[in-house]
């Protein structure tokens, strides 16, 4: 089952350099000739193979480092209108902030040149660029040159920070994302680096832990912003929680405004209910892990918390975690599956124009 046409909209395409040695071609010295964690070293692995089956190029390079394979799986083969591109690096939680944000600005060249301006699917492509919340106004001036591209719809940034992204020396990214009209996407950043841990409460001691555990952490990043005041500050912010969690807000976000209620006297920068700054503000990027799964309530579970309004249907292609539209609860009604499927997005990202003719 599929949304009706010219809503089909796959949120989160993963999309990778084809190798260290293509990286390098995009970076100066001294940063060209460095050394640095590759993506596909993180702390934990998989149980099974790191990529989807089927995603491995017949050149050897990265999965996920083809514009043409991978327009042809997600554009033609499963037969979405756009894909929303972010590109994975490990740059961002690098402990030399001057070398992340050479790599990243080397990652939004790459994704302007590659995937947005010269490919067979390039009118289809939308882009994510990155940028390093460790050097703040190396972040502010990536995204000012590259917020008037008319194929960039958003920021990218990790979801591992060393403080979290209440706190007030984050308001310049904010208010650049707001005056540039561009959402925050807050994705788990892969590779290994210096960084808050992945989990409230620390590092797991095993993969199956941290699938489990590191939604929270999503959750922690966004009550810790409602409570700071950062969306009564800034209240054309919007942030996409793209790696899953949205099964995690209900329970908290009650719970938020449980207990900050009787005490919105002591955030008077924060001076309403914690849910009222969910709306238009907040999305997430459904999760292969989210429940409830195909639970008789699920299209109940959807309609709380207006979660139904904040989902956005992500493939998360070529990761092992790959979704697929057959993957969504089978009780959502018709109208929840067009909004996830790319209603939610069409809005967000301002892509309710006609759909593009096939390549």
């Amino acid at each position: 089952m599929m949304a009706p046409r010219g809503h089909l909209i796959d949120a989160s395409v993963q999309v990778f350099f084809k190798s260290d040695a293509d990286l390098r071609t995009y970076l100066r010295e001294p940063f060209k000739s460095r050394g640095y964690p590759h993506v596909d070293v993180p702390w934990f692995a998989p149980p099974g193979p790191r990529y989807v089956e089927g995603s491995d190029n017949p050149d050897g390079s990265h999965p996920g480092s083809d514009p043409e394979q991978v327009g042809k799986v997600i554009l033609d083969d499963r037969g979405f209108d756009f894909a929303i591109l972010h590109p994975m690096t490990a740059a961002s939680i690098l402990p030399d902030w001057h070398l992340g944000t050479a790599i990243l600005a080397a990652t939004n060249q790459m994704l302007v040149e590659r995937w947005l301006e010269s490919d067979t699917y390039a009118d289809r492509f939308r882009g994510t660029i990155r940028v390093n919340p460790r050097d703040i106004d190396g972040a502010v001036r990536e995204i000012e040159r590259w917020k008037g591209h008319p194929r960039i719809v958003q920021i990218g940034l990790p979801m591992q920070t060393e403080e979290p992204y209440g706190r007030s020396h984050f308001k310049p990214l904010w208010r650049a994302a707001c005056d540039a009209n561009l959402p925050i996407a807050i994705h788990l950043e892969m590779g290994a680096g210096i960084t808050h841990p992945p989990t409230p409460s620390g590092i797991t001691r095993t993969y199956s832990h941290l699938a489990a555990y590191q939604p929270m952490t999503f959750v922690w990043h966004l009550l810790n912003m409602i409570a700071e005041g950062v969306f009564q500050e800034f209240p054309d912010l919007k942030v996409v929680w793209t790696d899953g969690a949205a099964d995690m807000l209900t329970p908290f976000i009650w719970r938020f405004d449980t207990f900050g209620r009787p005490h919105l006297e002591q955030t008077p920068w924060s001076p309403n209910i914690p849910s009222s700054y969910l709306p238009d503000h907040v999305y997430f990027v459904n999760g292969l892990l989210d429940g409830p799964g195909d639970a008789d309530f699920a299209d109940e579970w959807l309609r709380m918390t207006g979660k139904e309004d904040m989902l956005l249907f992500g493939s998360s292609y070529p990761s092992w975690q790959t979704v697929g539209p057959d993957d969504l609860p089978r009780a959502w009604s018709d109208d929840q599956r067009a909004k996830v499927l790319g209603g939610n997005a069409a809005k967000l990202y301002g892509l309710d124009a006609a759909v593009p003719a096939p390549a």
